[in-house]
């Protein structure tokens, strides 16, 4: 049955087809002239087709219609022939987020094979150019936040990826605990919320900084849209002509009202939760006439979940890092010790990698005998179980050095300790797991101006002569603590008055990828030029080798050599004889007068005498008595035994053992030290 009004050829029918057809149908001439429009294209270009028709493509169509990429490919097609698709987007002034269009064109051909025009029809594609959008978004927010294990950066980068995508501005502020890395706890849900701002961007630079910039602290009240989304968990938007935006507005200063200029027309509020927990509060606005809708609702949460995560994981990491930190802080010296062998000055400066907090230490410990121990070390690996090792391990160094034990000595002691923490699983290793460190152990006379050194496995130290020459000592390098089994060995070497002595660690030398022994001349040669003092020599080192942001944790320590003349130091050899004691004592007080020390003249007479007559009843020759005069009066009775004396409490009917006693209760400190040929007993007196 033939259709109404077909006619024999269906012409009629054809036009109506056209004309009705669902999809924006259209023809144009080879030189881009509009030929024939059907209804729908008619609609969407927003002209009719008796307007439009004959007229050069663009001529007469509105601005928001996608004009030169359309002109392009009708004239792609004219002159090749071939068909083309084309994605094409269209926005008109007073539509927000516009159209877009799948365009298939193809060459319209006569009788005779020419091409006499070129038909195009277009597809409306929004949706998918919105899904396609979106999910460039969300794969941009994938590399983009998140870079680091900055709190702060990572808030940025959250913000810049959502202005000017589909937000004015942006906001993201976070609740005080999480700023400092603790776990946060919002309050009751009719309480008001204080927030910092951590980061804003804006489509207009120049935002009043002490009202809304990064690191300002704002209240919001318990109806404001900031406030609810953290009590109620999910998105928040408001806008104008809401009681309560329009409230909390009224509330705001002048300034922060207007932000850059920007007369706020909406707004969405979405929190940042990560792990069940609620950091704080992306704040996003709009100033374009059209409110958020679901699809931006649903790609702000989306994007708000991921940057909670990386949020919550720079939180996590500065709450790790504020406690290594902290806990290296303690258990690091603050300042120099008091002794009178060295001027001295260290500094030590932390990683700022994502490793977190490293195993670097370092120390300063008088000895007996005006001596002076210089420790640096480093323990493998970083954060809080590296602090607890190096913690432990300094202990340990402070207790053998009390034992006045030789260098290698007690690096071996330290290398068994290592070992036994490795085994046990201490400092949150597992049983069987190596807790490797370096260590190097000097220990300075400046009676004998000798400098002792042992290393296991750590950098030699540099040293800078008075005359200015540097050199670096050449320490037989012991293996890594840890290892076990393997001996350790003692560099001995005289220095003159005023060398200048560093120890470091090998974060220092090794920055910025460089050869160490590289690092080790430059640090010789900064030494080398003239400084105001110790810590100008630090801060220059520092400043000269260090890049902005070191990978590795730094120690350096400097000591400056002083050395006692024989002015200060006398030394008588005793024959094993108790009538020696008598002349110990006399030449004792005779030196306290000639030193001016008179007043100390009769416990030191005391101390001699107690020391003199142990050395020779319970000892063997040689027998040696050594005054020296520092900050404090030091006396020391060496003899050929290595028994050592021992404190202990007389009973009422002993003859003996009370000397001691009396030893410990006149002086400040006492001691025992062994030595190649014996050992040495000491004590010292507080002179003010």
């Amino acid at each position: 049955m033939e259709p109404q009004g077909g006619g024999d050829d269906g012409r009629p029918l054809v036009e109506w087809a056209f004309r009705q057809a669902s999809m924006s149908f259209s023809v144009f001439g080879v030189d881009q002239r509009c030929l024939r429009l059907n209804d729908m294209a008619a609609h969407l270009m927003g002209i009719g087709e008796d307007v439009l028709r004959g007229r050069v493509f663009p001529d007469g169509v509105p601005a928001g219609v996608d004009q030169r990429g359309t002109v392009a490919a009708l004239r792609d097609v004219a002159a090749t022939g071939e068909p083309r698709h084309y994605e094409g987007y269209t926005r008109a002034p007073s539509e927000v987020h516009g159209h877009a269009w799948s365009l298939e064109l193809w060459p319209v051909r006569d009788p005779a094979g020419e091409i006499c025009a070129v038909a195009m029809a277009a597809f409306d594609s929004s949706e998918q150019y919105r899904a396609r959008q979106r999910l460039a978004v969300l794969d941009e927010a994938a590399v983009s936040i998140g870079t680091t294990l900055d709190l702060d950066r990572t808030a940025r980068e959250l913000a810049a990826l959502v202005v000017p995508q589909f937000a004015d501005f942006a906001s993201v502020d976070l609740l005080a605990p999480v700023v400092r890395g603790e776990e946060p706890a919002t309050g009751p849900p009719d309480a008001a919320v204080v927030l910092h701002r951590v980061a804003h961007v804006s489509t207009v630079e120049g935002s009043p900084e002490p009202v809304i910039g990064p690191g300002a602290v704002d209240t919001y009240p318990a109806y404001s849209p900031p406030a609810r989304a953290l009590h109620l968990g999910r998105t928040v938007h408001s806008g104008r002509g809401e009681a309560d935006f329009e409230r909390w507005m009224a509330s705001m200063p002048s300034e922060a009202r207007n932000i850059s200029g920007l007369a706020i027309a909406s707004l969405m509020a979405v929190p940042l939760i990560a792990r069940d927990t609620t950091l704080g509060v992306a704040v996003l606005f709009r100033t374009r006439p059209d409110p958020f809708d679901e699809d931006d609702f649903a790609l702000a949460r989306e994007l708000t979940s991921r940057a909670a995560v990386c949020l919550d994981n720079a939180r996590r990491y500065s709450r790790e890092r504020i406690t290594a930190l902290t806990l290296q802080e303690t258990l690091l010296p603050h300042r120099p010790p008091r002794q009178s062998a060295v001027d001295v000055a260290f500094r030590y400066l932390p990683s700022d990698s994502r490793a977190g907090i490293g195993g670097d230490w370092f120390d300063v410990i008088p000895l007996s005998g005006s001596r002076v121990a210089l420790v640096v070390g480093d323990v493998a690996g970083h954060g809080i179980h590296a602090s607890a090792t190096m913690g432990r391990l300094r202990t340990a160094v402070q207790t053998l050095a009390d034992v006045d034990l030789p260098p290698d000595e007690l690096l071996a002691h330290l290398d068994d300790l290592v070992l036994r923490l490795g085994s046990d699983g201490e400092c949150g290793q597992a049983p069987s797991s190596e807790v490797g460190a370096t260590c190097l152990y000097a220990v300075y006379d400046p009676v004998a101006r000798a400098l002792s050194v042992a290393s296991a496995g750590h950098l030699a130290p540099v040293l800078v002569l008075p005359d200015g020459t540097t050199d670096v000592v050449e320490v037989n390098a012991g293996p890594v603590l840890g290892v076990g089994g393997l001996p350790f060995e003692a560099t001995e070497l005289e220095l003159p008055e005023g060398t200048l002595v560093a120890l470091f660690s090998d974060g220092l030398v090794e920055a910025a990828g460089q050869d160490p022994d590289v690092g080790t001349a430059r640090l010789g040669g900064i030494l080398a030029d003239p400084h105001t003092s110790l810590d100008g020599a630090c801060d220059d080192a520092f400043a000269a080798l260090l890049p902005e942001r070191p990978a590795d944790d730094i120690a350096l320590v400097l000591a400056r050599t002083r050395a006692l003349d024989a002015a200060h130091v006398r030394v008588w050899d005793l024959a094993p004889d108790f009538s020696e004691v008598a002349a110990a004592r006399k030449n004792t007080v005779a030196q306290l007068d000639a030193w001016g020390l008179t007043e100390v003249g009769f416990v030191t007479e005391l101390v001699v005498s107690e020391l003199v007559t142990n050395a020779i009843r319970y000892g063997s020759a040689p027998v040696q008595l050594r005054l020296i005069h520092d900050d404090s009066l030091i006396c020391e009775v060496s003899d050929g035994s290595s028994t050592s004396p021992h404190l202990r409490r007389a009973r009422i009917f002993d003859e003996g053992g009370r000397g001691l006693l009396l030893v410990a209760q006149l002086t400040n400190r006492w001691g025992t030290r062994h030595t190649p040929t014996g050992k040495t007993i000491w004590t010292e007196q507080a002179l003010n």
